[in-house]
């Protein structure tokens, strides 16, 4: 019997022709249960499944599981199905059955709320119900969208307990989860064992070797595949095409790109706009160019790609140009040429990027507030990173540890260190770079003492420092002339954390030893540094000759300088400073002839000051602002309150000496 969609009072219809409802016989009962099941089948919306709900919740059908699974199917597959809909009609069953737990598992990963699905996934193990192929799959799928390991092994655990962990379809699963975990040889050992592979199983391995961006046994896969008989789809060249894009890659891309031209493949949106990424992330533009105008059809993908790899090759004002015409942007568009300007220092325009995007209505991620916030960072705009952090506070942002450290990272540069430390103690989660982060901001600052107790913290809290952690701490006590402690950490950062000292952190001690008088321990460490000295070794060298009025030590690094650095202008400078301190005005006037005559290139120094909220820029003499007199007249009372200091280097050692 077939009832069409159109009348959905027809279960009504069926009751009413039957003259006592209360003693419906066993065969009309079924007839009516075989037309609920075909006309949930024929749903096209929630409102016509709402009304054949409502009947089935009128004549007291709610006891059949067949009708009420489809149902519960429908709501939570379809794409005109309503998931909360399923999930309440899930809660009102007595005993959902497993194809009912398969169908909203399924909803809940198929919309990425891996809470629900897992709750329902260890609901339905509680209940007493055996997982089955259909349900792992999608379990599996949660587990690498929240990039679980360890829930991934217990599923694979009971997979091989229940005995379908050699269905290809859990597999598959596996083989995901583990290459975006980053184990890679896991998912390999799954992919080996496995004793049949569909082109998807093909496909994940290939997309887990090229997420790790291991272009030799992804291509070695491919020709594997294409060994065996199975034809490539546009999946696995996207995956290929990553690759390349990776290893910036521009010929085997190409050859990548001519295999897909000889073999007459399809070429869709999506393969498209890999090839153009591809392109533009190896750096040819004109191919990337020719991509894109060939395009009969540019998605905000396709325009993106253009703009990012215009911006990436430092071609911002043709990036600007392309994301002006852009009919549609996204956020992914508006980060693209954000973090471009950071990227190339101008961060000025970044900030007014970033409120442009504000004012057009489009939410920034958290991608975009690190970039908003490392702009504020790099140019010590305050207001601008207090506006962007009440930004994040009222619109409940969610701190993650990314953005709780540039938000520390950017009151820290901008002189607000209290403001950073407070944030940095309120964090509930703290990884290495946050430490990082506040050791060095506390040795910008000059707070040596507060740098080493932080770093005791660290090491208290069972964070393993890195090369990075030391050149902070280095640079403390170098600022504040904790030389017995720079000593100290210097020789702990090989003896037992074996760290291999850069010459980030030679430049260090050579500035600590130097400041403090050491300079024939400087000169031997330098001698016996593994690499040769770089300009800001022999820097840090100059600055303490200047300091302890070495003159013919400053002589003697000038000639290093005219190896190394012809044509910079800071160390001449200095040099020449060196040299009138000591009234050696014949060796300042050759200094300023090396400088005239040998191409030196004397950058002229900008210089910033905040002022009612504003920041300007200005250079020496400069009087192009109409607050000018305003500037120089604040410059001249930081200036006098700087002179009325009187430096104590003592002050700053309240540390006990190790």
């Amino acid at each position: 019997m077939y009832f069409p969609l159109k009348h959905p009072t027809v279960i009504s219809r069926l009751f009413s022709s039957h003259s006592l409802q209360t003693n419906v016989t066993h065969n009309f009962k079924t007839q009516i249960h075989q037309t609920l099941h075909r006309l949930v089948e024929q749903c096209s919306s929630m409102s016509h499944l709402k009304q054949l709900h409502a009947q089935i919740i009128l004549h007291q059908l709610t006891n059949q599981n067949l009708t009420l699974g489809k149902l519960i199917s429908f709501c939570s597959v379809s794409d005109a199905g309503d998931l909360r809909y399923a999930h309440l009609v899930f809660d009102q069953v007595h005993q959902p059955n497993k194809f009912m737990y398969n169908s909203l598992i399924r909803g809940y990963s198929n919309s990425n709320d891996s809470f629900m699905a897992m709750s329902l996934y260890y609901q339905m193990i509680n209940s007493g119900l055996a997982p089955n192929e259909f349900t792992l799959p999608f379990v599996l799928k949660v587990c690498a969208g929240k990039t679980a390991y360890w829930e991934g092994v217990v599923v694979h655990g009971q997979a091989f307990k229940l005995g379908i962990g050699c269905q290809v379809c859990v597999q598959n699963g596996l083989i995901n989860v583990y290459s975006v975990c980053g184990l890679i040889h896991c998912a390999r050992n799954v992919f080996d064992e496995m004793s049949e592979r569909s082109l998807v199983s093909w496909n994940s391995m290939i997309g887990g070797y090229a997420g790790v961006g291991s272009w030799k046994e992804a291509f070695g896969l491919f020709r594997e595949m294409r060994d065996f008989g199975i034809e490539p789809d546009k999946f696995t060249l996207v995956n290929l095409l990553s690759v390349c894009s990776q290893a910036c890659d521009l010929e085997l891309g190409r050859h990548l790109h001519h295999y897909i031209v000889v073999s007459g493949m399809v070429v869709d949106q999506i393969l498209r706009n890999a090839l153009l990424d591809m392109y533009g992330k190896c750096g040819h533009l004109p191919s990337a160019q020719m991509v894109f105008d060939q395009m009969n059809y540019k998605n905000v993908v396709s325009w993106t790609s253009m703009v990012r790899a215009y911006a990436r090759h430092g071609r911002i004002e043709v990036a600007q140009k392309f994301f002006d015409q852009m009919p549609l942007k996204n956020v992914v568009s508006w980060n693209s040429l954000i973090s471009c300007y950071v990227r190339e220092g101008q961060c000025r325009e970044a900030l007014d990027l970033f409120q442009k995007m504000l004012n057009s209505g489009e939410v920034p991620d958290e991608a975009t507030l690190v970039f908003a916030l490392s702009a504020c960072s790099q140019i010590g705009d305050l207001v601008i990173g207090k506006e962007t952090h009440n930004y994040i506070s009222n619109s409940n942002i969610a701190l993650t540890v990314t953005l709780s450290n540039s938000l520390v990272d950017m009151y820290a540069k901008c002189g607000a260190v209290g403001t950073a430390i407070d944030l940095f103690s309120q964090m509930p989660e703290k990884n290495v770079v946050s430490w990082n982060i506040v050791i060095g901001a506390l040795a910008l600052h000059g707070y040596g003492s507060e740098a080493i107790r932080i770093f005791e913290q660290m090491q208290e809290g069972g964070i393993c420092p890195d090369e990075i952690t030391f050149i902070g701490l280095l640079s403390a006590c170098s600022h504040s002339g904790l030389l017995d402690w720079g000593r100290y950490y210097f020789d702990r950062m090989k003896s037992i954390y074996r760290l291999s000292p850069e010459i980030e952190h030679y430049a260090c001690m050579v500035d600590l030893l130097g400041r403090r008088g050491c300079l024939e321990e400087a000169i031997t460490l330098m001698r016996g540094m593994p690499m040769k000295p770089d300009i800001v070794v022999w820097g840090a060298m100059l600055g303490a000759c200047r300091i302890h009025g070495n003159i013919d030590l400053a002589k003697l690094i000038l000639k290093q300088l005219l190896e190394l650095e012809p044509h910079g202008s800071g160390l001449y400078v200095l040099l020449a400073n060196i040299f009138g301190e000591a009234h050696r005005w014949e060796d300042v006037k050759n200094i300023r002839k090396l400088i005239k005559d040998g191409g030196v290139i004397k950058c002229r120094a900008v210089s910033s000051i905040e002022i009612d909220g504003c920041v300007y820029e200005f250079m020496v003499d400069d009087n192009r602002h109409a607050i000018s007199s305003s500037i120089y007249s604040m410059l001249d009372q930081l200036t006098d309150h700087l002179k009325s200091l009187v430096y104590n280097p003592t002050a700053m050692c309240d540390l006990e000496e190790p």
